[in-house]
């Protein structure tokens, strides 16, 4: 059901109504009066015969008119039957203020599932519980009771009242911008964090998504409408729980590497999210972006009265990937031509004392600037808009039209200003006149310089946008059944780890490059199976129980010699013996050594947000060492595997150094999409290692691979 009823309603019932000015109650519908909601508003409360001077009704389906919306503010054991009322009355939303569910333990839980299922009977769309409210500032129609939200055209989505609270202060304070929307996500129980996206990208009053988040319920699904949403509107996102490493798993590196910032960021940023990491960078960002065209060009011009700030400015955005680029000829000369000799007409550029008779210069050198196709937008640092008030009164007017010929610029070039001032706090008008332009101005450098840089990640998503990159599953895309006997033999064992030889062969039916491993259940069986294999050998214990085979002591290298081989065997079976004396034992495996190469990890998991992750990084004993590694939300396509190779900080090593010559990384290309096929054709696998996976100048070898299943449900 669309949430057109819901965050549009033209009716509310306050359930819970009450005449004590402390309750929500009370609060919501002084509120929607004071704001003149246009809307009807029904109290609902047994005991009262009107509040605020409207009729009370004892219960919902007393109300003679349709109801769109209702406002429950009862506690949480009153919700399952109140929503059964609404229910029968065919009101099409609910907003429930009350915790005490999900977020509390079993018994919460329990009622949570009590509620939702009410609520999916009689088709009622919930938000929260455990919420805020919400506001529809275009409507007049806050659940809410903050007052004086500024109205502008940012969406605001939050698990956190305390945050919207921060955010709509610090706009109101600070800023001509003011949201659309505000909307206290709670628990997610039914409306879903994907599902307001779809709603504010066809919402024609918002232009940006501002969004705190702590966890999402239906990650993937909202990946997937991110992808679709940023296209059109930037959503700008701070991401609480960094601290946190998630769920360890013993049983591969790939759990135990993939904490939540690695994996959420990640993703966030392919579907285009601006992540922010700071919370106080969080509504700047937003303003900036919903009020700025961006930077297309992923190149920035910095102008500045002093050479302090316009170093520190250079520093912040190259840290931030960001390019300062040398000014065209023909630029620095128009540049030199109305600045003093001692100014410095490279980027950055240095009006030294310029500016001091005449800010118009400011909007001259902008100009300039923004005609320069090398400059995809200007970033103005030091002392603009307070010279009226640091040198002489008559200044502030040359500021003014200054602003004013900046403000029309940023619509003629389509490139965008940010503007940093000491004299922000001043509120000087040249400054308001460059905010009524939609001109952002900050009084902190760092600040202005990272919403600049917001907007060139935001204008490089855009002009790199792939379709086919999506994270669309096409589950049981290439399923064999060959390997669904290997995984169907593992669960009849109560098995949830594939052998390392079933592993390999799952892999060798998807089409992956794998060594002929066979399995020695004596020492006879290995000097026959060495035999046969050119070159020198590994043995690998094979067990159930022993994932980690060298801890085990159960791997054996470089061998070739008959006695060597046998030697090695007993070792092997009797360091397993000692490392479990318990362990399921079926022999071992006898493989041919691998050439040397570049060792690479490669690896899965099932992320309890995002669905399929994979992981790829340097690899051997130095993965858990350096943790060189990066993620990607799957599936993954040839491009995609390309980009999370160079996300690693060790990739150039693929390159060939000291002269050492390239590694094949077609062929590794090839694999990380393999293994992103094998996830998508097995949904059954959990986790998978692939270590070390070596690399050599043509073609790789897989040294060591490892599958964990699902529990069966």
């Amino acid at each position: 059901m669309s949430l057109d009823p819901v965050l549009n309603a033209q009716s509310v019932a306050v359930i819970g109504a009450s005449k004590d000015v402390t309750k929500r109650g009370f609060q919501t519908i002084n509120t929607l009066l004071e704001d003149k909601y246009a809307g009807k508003i029904y109290p609902v409360n047994p005991r009262e015969k009107s509040i605020l001077g409207l009729k009370c009704y004892a219960r919902v389906t007393d109300i003679e008119e349709p109801v769109d919306l209702a406002l429950i503010a009862t506690p949480a054991r009153t919700i399952p039957a109140v929503l059964k009322d609404c229910g029968q009355k065919k009101i099409k939303g609910a907003v429930i203020l009350a915790g005490g569910f999900g977020e509390t333990g079993r018994d919460g839980r329990k009622l949570e599932e009590e509620m939702l299922q009410v609520a999916e009977k009689y088709q009622i769309r919930l938000i929260g519980p455990n919420t805020s409210g919400m506001i529809n500032l275009h409507e007049n129609m806050n659940l809410v009771g903050i007052r004086n939200a500024p109205r502008g055209n940012i969406a605001l989505l939050t698990q956190s009242g305390n945050m919207a609270l921060t955010l709509i202060t610090e706009a109101s304070v600070k800023s001509h911008k003011g949201f659309s929307y505000y909307v206290g996500v709670g628990n997610e129980t039914d409306i879903k964090f994907h599902e307001y996206l779809e709603f504010f990208r066809e919402d024609p009053n918002t232009k940006a998504i501002l969004m705190y988040v702590e966890g999402m319920r239906e990650g993937r699904a909202f990946l997937e409408q991110a992808y679709q949403t940023t296209l059109e509107k930037p959503i700008i996102l701070l991401k609480s729980g960094r601290s946190s490493t998630g769920k360890k798993s013993a049983g591969s590196h790939t759990g135990a590497l993939a904490g939540i910032s690695e994996v959420a960021r990640g993703a966030f940023e392919r579907a285009g999210i601006i992540v922010i990491e700071n919370s106080d960078e969080l509504f700047p960002a937003a303003e900036t972006l919903s009020s700025l065209p961006p930077i297309k060009t992923n190149t920035v011009a910095i102008l500045a009265d002093g050479g302090g700030h316009a170093t520190i400015a250079a520093d912040i955005l190259t840290d931030l990937g960001i390019d300062i680029p040398e000014l065209s000829d023909k630029t620095q000369q128009r540049l030199q031509d109305i600045l003093p000799v001692a100014a410095s007409v490279v980027n950055p550029v240095d009006v030294a004392g310029g500016t001091d008779a005449d800010p118009t210069i400011f909007a001259h050198c902008a100009d300039i600037l923004l005609k320069d196709p090398r400059v995809g937008g200007v970033l103005l640092v030091g002392l603009f808009g307070g010279y009226g008030i640091r040198f002489a009164e008559s200044l502030r007017f040359m500021e003014e039209d200054a602003a004013h010929r900046m403000g029309k610029l940023v619509a003629k070039r389509n490139k965008p200003i940010v503007v940093h001032s000491l004299f922000n706090s001043a509120k000087p008008h040249p400054l308001e006149l460059l905010r009524y332009y939609g001109i952002p101005v900050y009084d902190s450098l760092e600040i202005a310089a990272r919403c600049t840089a917001a907007l060139a990640h935001y204008g490089s998503y855009l002009k790199k946008y792939r379709s086919k990159d999506s994270f669309s599953m096409n589950w049981h895309s290439r399923r064999k059944a060959a390997g669904s006997k290997v995984i169907a033999t593992a669960r009849a064992e109560k098995r949830r780890s594939l052998l390392e030889h079933e592993a390999k062969r799952l892999l060798e039916i998807q089409g992956a490059p794998v060594v002929a491993d066979q399995l020695a259940k004596t020492a006879d069986e290995a000097v026959d199976i060495a035999r046969g294999i050119q070159g020198e050998v590994v043995l690998k214990i094979v067990s159930p129980d022993i994932l980690h085979k060298s801890d085990a002591g159960g791997v054996r290298t470089r061998l070739r010699r008959e006695p060597d081989i046998r030697r090695a065997f007993a070792e092997i079976i009797d360091n397993a013996n000692r490392f479990n004396p318990d362990a399921d034992i079926r022999g071992v495996l006898v493989s041919p050594m691998a050439a040397s190469g570049i060792e690479v990890i490669i690896g899965t998991k099932y992320d309890d947000q995002f669905g399929p992750v994979i992981m790829y990084g340097l690899g051997g004993i130095m993965v858990e060492v350096l943790k060189d590694v990066a993620f990607r939300v799957l599936p993954l396509t040839p491009a995609g595997s390309r980009k999370l190779i160079e996300e690693t900080k060790s990739h150039p090593i693929l390159e060939g150094i000291r002269g050492t010559a390239p590694a094949d990384k077609k062929a590794l290309q090839k694999l990380l999409v393999l293994c992103s096929e094998l996830v998508e054709s097995y949904p059954e696998i959990e986790e998978m290692d692939l270590n070390p996976v070596i690399v050599h100048e043509k073609g790789l070898s897989i040294v060591d691979a490892r599958i964990i299943l699902k529990a069966e449900v």
